[in-house]
């Protein structure tokens, strides 16, 4: 009998992350006493004015079908906030709006890739870069950013990696998941390579824009390098600065030529984002946004205390990073010990397992984000959890021998 799974599905993995998230609701649901850090969402509530633009829209009958790529409202509202925030003059034909960030990049990837279609995934990378180039009929090319060089992409590897059928570069910054966040001379940089390949498109990543560290300044590449606007998509959603991860509104804007492809596959997939909740996004870059810089020191102070806590655990260093709220450290000096049961740890993947068995903390192994020896943590959860966390991170480590 053939298998029902399409040739196509079989090449792509399941989400890790999620996978990681599932794993440790199911161990809390037996009775286990679990601290899951897998999860990229932020534990603070969704603002009351954005919770109330979506009861008004819902009371004005504001539950009918949208445009397949956003309803003129919102797409008004992303044009300012670009505007306003990345110096980005776009226009509604240069917007596009999906149910999450995830469709947008999806949407993008299917409109433009064809089979062998290259497209370069720094790694560490988000873990569905690589899936939904493979879903989309591409090829994936991951290009490694070292530790020693902030787990960024160099300009030379960058050039090395670039061929004929090249189509698309991701970047993201800030990262997930190292939090890694590129600087203006750094994005210069790359976009100098960038002129010298015309054929490649660049997607850039922004969803953790407002969540940036001490005195680093954000800049995204269409900001720094305005000759490459004309092939650059770049996204962004309400997720993570609004707290709105369940909303499911991702956006972006973009030559209209690409626009125009990526709403043709909206418009035959998803049919268009859920109308509250393009409403409540309405509201979430309008409205008032003196809250984002209160959360995010708050995130700074956890970022503190995580890095400075697992420092402190045997066999592990932890690099401070530049935004978001993840943090991935190295077990580079764990590989080989062995755990009270006799399990030798022999990569983060093992290392995962044996730490959520004997202590309850659910981490991601970094073999789903394209680097090891290295495990991510969200640290967006509150300090006495993250404390409780590192300090049974720091007893699994002590343990090993």
């Amino acid at each position: 009998m053939s298998s029902l799974q399409s040739s196509a599905l079989a090449r792509v993995k399941p989400s890790a992350t999620i996978a990681v998230t599932a794993q440790a609701r199911k161990l809390k649901a037996e009775g286990r006493d679990v601290i899951g850090l897998g999860a990229g969402e932020p534990d603070f509530d969704t603002p009351d004015n954005i919770k109330q633009a979506a009861i008004d829209a819902i009371n004005r009958g504001e539950t009918k079908y949208t445009d397949a790529d956003g309803m003129p409202e919102l797409k008004a509202a992303i044009v300012a906030k670009f505007k306003r925030e990345n110096g980005l003059d776009y226009k509604a034909a240069n917007i596009h709006v999906a149910p999450g960030g995830k469709p947008v990049i999806f949407n993008a990837l299917v409109a433009t890739l064809n089979p062998g279609d290259e497209v370069i995934v720094p790694a560490p990378y988000w873990v569905s870069y690589p899936d939904m180039v493979l879903l989309a009929g591409g090829e994936p090319v991951t290009v490694i950013g070292e530790e020693k060089d902030g787990f960024k992409l160099l300009p030379a590897v960058l050039e090395a990696a670039i061929t004929p059928r090249t189509r698309w570069l991701i970047l993201n910054s800030p990262s997930n998941p190292t939090g890694a966040a590129y600087t203006r001379a750094e994005l210069e940089a790359l976009a100098e390579v960038l002129r010298r390949h015309p054929h490649v498109w660049v997607l850039t990543d922004d969803m953790y824009e407002h969540l940036v560290y001490g005195d680093f300044e954000y800049t995204t590449i269409a900001q720094v390098a305005a000759d490459l606007i004309d092939r650059t998509l770049t996204v962004n959603g309400v997720s993570k600065a609004y707290a709105m991860t369940g909303w499911r509104i991702g956006y972006a804007g973009g030559p209209k030529a690409l626009i125009d492809l990526m709403r043709k596959v909206a418009s035959q997939t998803t049919s268009n984002p859920a109308s509250i909740s393009q409403w409540a996004a309405v509201e979430a870059l309008n409205g008032p946004q003196d809250f984002i810089p209160e959360r995010k020191a708050a995130f700074e102070q956890r970022r503190d205390l995580v890095v400075s806590m697992l420092n402190q655990a045997n066999g592990i260093t932890c690099a401070t990073p530049e935004g978001a709220f993840y943090v991935y450290p190295s077990i580079a000096g764990l590989i080989g010990k062995t755990t009270e049961t006799g399990v030798t740890i022999d990569g983060d993947s093992t290392f995962a397992a044996e730490l959520l068995n004997a202590e309850g903390v659910a981490v991601v192994q970094g073999e789903a984000f394209g680097l090891s020896p290295y495990f991510r943590i969200s640290y967006a959860t509150s300090d006495a959890v993250l404390e409780e966390a590192c300090t049974r991170i720091q007893r699994f480590t002590a343990s090993l021998r």
